[in-house]
């Protein structure tokens, strides 16, 4: 499949590197992101102006800029933060800019495409839903005076450092409105493609917003999960790349799994992994996607490299786990 209808999910640095891939891929690419950080800059404006936090909105756009002069340019502006002992310390430009297109055009959607028209990005940027989202997790031993006992806990600062286990998320309000827009290009794609990012925090809340979960289920577009490299600290100590598929299927149990991309240098038990991964309905491909300098990264163009294979043959090969 030439050039298909993407549609990515996701939130932070996994989606960040996901669309830096994909954007080289396709130029039909569609960012769908989490709305619930609470922390820093975001969290701040979110709380002062009560709009939807634009953290990682923005860097999504930054993700989809070009490598040209101009879309360099962009990108590091937009990321730019700001260093002072006043009230703008840690603020980041990209955050500013698209807050105030949102409060001159009244229109979140509209204000995102502003953004990208000026930063020249190579695809959309929505968020996942039109309120701010509040993650509360259920945690296992988030007081380590009691291990045993699971308690909630809500931000998804709160959630991303806990001392616990975080067995499962939900959201407040737990029936959020998705972004219509979200909704259509979910409807329309060709394929939907879930992380890399933090578990329980950038992609599994995606599967809590009820009208996202039933269009990511009805979908007829072939369903890709992109797994991380290592366990994320706070969130997934621990987990076993299997330990991922399977809380995403507690989390969706209707969802079905076309592939699943793993990097071949960090999965220790492939046959487990391909059982885990044959039980959502797919197929393994097994991949060198990560940098070389022995960082838990993504290699941008190594996994353009991989989302090519997987949408020009649909699957990641015979049901031994393809190598590639």
């Amino acid at each position: 499949m030439k050039n298909p209808k993407v549609v990515a999910l996701g939130g932070g640095h996994g989606l960040y590197a996901s669309l830096s891939a994909l954007r080289t891929v396709t130029d039909r690419l569609t960012a769908v992101v989490t709305v619930a950080d609470d922390g820093g800059s975001s969290g701040r404006l979110r709380r002062e102006l009560g709009v939807i936090p634009p953290g990682d909105l923005r860097m999504a756009l930054a993700a989809l800029c070009g490598d040209d002069e101009w879309g360099r340019t962009w990108s590091e502006v937009i990321q730019h933060r700001f260093r002072s002992e006043g009230g703008l310390h840690e603020h980041a430009v990209g955050n500013l800019l698209i807050v105030a297109l949102w409060e001159l055009l009244g229109d979140t959607v509209e204000g995102l495409g502003w953004v990208g028209r000026l930063l020249g990005a190579q695809g959309r940027v929505l968020p996942m839903a039109t309120v701010p989202l509040d993650i509360v997790a259920d945690v296992l031993g988030a007081d380590p005076e009691l291990p045993d006992v699971i308690t909630q806990v809500r931000g998804q600062v709160a959630c991303a450092g806990t001392a616990g286990k975080v067995l499962g998320v939900s959201l407040v309000p737990p029936d959020p409105p998705a972004s219509p827009q979200a909704l259509q290009a979910i409807e329309e794609a060709d394929w939907v493609v879930f992380g890399p990012g933090s578990w329980f925090t950038s992609v599994l809340p995606h599967l809590k917003v009820p009208e996202l979960q039933r269009a990511l289920v009805e979908t007829k577009a072939r369903r890709a999960v992109a797994l991380n490299l290592a366990p994320q600290p706070g969130e997934t100590d621990d987990f076993s790349q299997q330990a991922h598929l399977e809380v995403l299927a507690r989390h969706a149990p209707d969802l079905r799994i076309d592939v699943v991309l793993a990097d071949s240098g960090v999965v220790e038990e492939p046959e487990v992994l391909d059982k885990a991964v044959q039980e959502l309905g797919g197929s393994l491909l097994l991949a060198e996607v990560a940098m070389q300098d022995g960082s838990p990264r993504h290699d941008p163009a190594l996994l353009a490299q991989a989302f090519v294979q997987i949408f020009s043959t649909g699957a990641g090969g015979p049901r031994n786990p393809g190598h590639w």
